[in-house]
């Protein structure tokens, strides 16, 4: 009996001590799975290049060519539309430029024939009493020295000599500006008058090509705002034009997970949409701003985190990588 009593003290005891280290192991692993570090998941989001269509001018929706989710090409007409004001403008431009021009063939012309052969007729018809009052004045003047003729006389022939000079000039003068035209400065004046009407039609040829606005890259339609037959002002967004082929990844991350990312540095990731690993390549670190007057709010020897905006461009391809997708970075930090 005493032999049984120890053998079963014996089998208690091993039976205690299997416990305990059974229990030992359990919270021991226990322990390891709730103290050890839990694994840090970073969450970012594709986007990719979009373009706002709007034109330089209103006007009114005639003709949407294309539908949300087309693919378009650069070049491709997207809409067209209806603006009856700028086309009276058109009109109003062309007129004007149509009259510059004739101003500048006038000034360019000069007089008309019969006003320069009138100053030629009154410049001969001075020259004629020019030559009569010289010779009057010379046949005084020979009478005046032989002692017949009184200084009266001879100083009136030379002063009516005088007379018929100064009018024999201004006649000549009046025949070659109607021969000549207008002055230098009046044609300039009247060149610029035509280059700024000029300059008028090619603005307005400019708004008026405006009336079909298309698409400057390759891309697919994403969205279109007003309907056919709506009012859009100038600068107002019709459409996006999305290119999916230059996509790439933004992240949010502290400044204490940037230990291992750098300019350059490739990364893996997990796409759930796609439920896919892509690879992709850091090209631009930027702190996500700071109030201007920063100060640390830690008072027990921590300190505040910053978080800068990571972007990265897949290195190859990805085909159906849409914007807006989640992107998943984890066992890098």
């Amino acid at each position: 009996m005493e032999t049984k009593a120890k053998e079963l003290k014996r089998s208690n005891m091993m039976l205690a001590f299997i416990a305990v280290i059974s229990l030992v192991m359990v919270v021991g692993i226990v322990g390891f799975f709730i103290l050890r570090p839990a694994e840090i998941i970073v969450q970012g989001q594709v986007e990719a290049t979009e373009i706002r269509i709007s034109g330089k001018v209103p006007g009114r929706i005639l003709k949407l060519r294309v539908q949300a989710g087309q693919k378009v090409s650069k070049g491709d007409t997207l809409v067209i539309l209806d603006n009856p004001e700028i086309q009276a403008k058109l009109v109003q431009a062309m007129a004007a430029q149509e009259a510059a021009q004739a101003q500048n063939r006038k000034a360019i012309k000069g007089a008309r024939v019969e006003q320069i052969a009138g100053a030629y007729q009154m410049w001969q018809k001075s020259k004629a009493g020019l030559d009569i009052a010289e010779k009057s004045y010379q046949r005084v003047q020979n009478l005046f020295d032989k002692g017949v003729m009184s200084a009266q006389k001879r100083d009136e022939a030379y002063a009516n000599f005088k007379a018929m000079l100064a009018t024999e000039k201004a006649a000549k003068s009046q025949y070659d500006m109607a021969k000549n035209g207008a002055e230098k400065e009046d044609k300039e004046a009247s060149e610029a008058l035509v280059n700024r009407a000029k300059g008028a039609v090619a603005e307005v040829e400019s708004y008026m090509l405006e009336a079909g606005l298309c698409s400057p890259i390759d891309g697919e339609v994403s969205e279109i705002f007003p309907q056919e037959g709506e009012l859009v002002g100038a600068g107002a967004p019709i459409m996006s034009i999305l290119d999916k082929s230059n996509a790439w990844v933004v992240f949010s991350l502290r400044e204490d997970l940037l230990v291992d990312i750098k300019m350059g540095t490739q990364l893996t990731a997990y796409v759930p949409a796609l439920d896919k690993n892509i690879e992709l390549q850091v090209y631009a670190i930027k702190d996500m701003g700071t109030y201007a007057a920063w100060k640390a709010t830690k008072t027990n020897g921590q300190y505040d985190m910053k978080t800068f905006e990571i972007k990265a461009k897949p290195l190859q391809q990805v085909p159906d990588l849409l914007p807006g997708m989640s992107v998943i970075l984890k066992n890098k930090f």
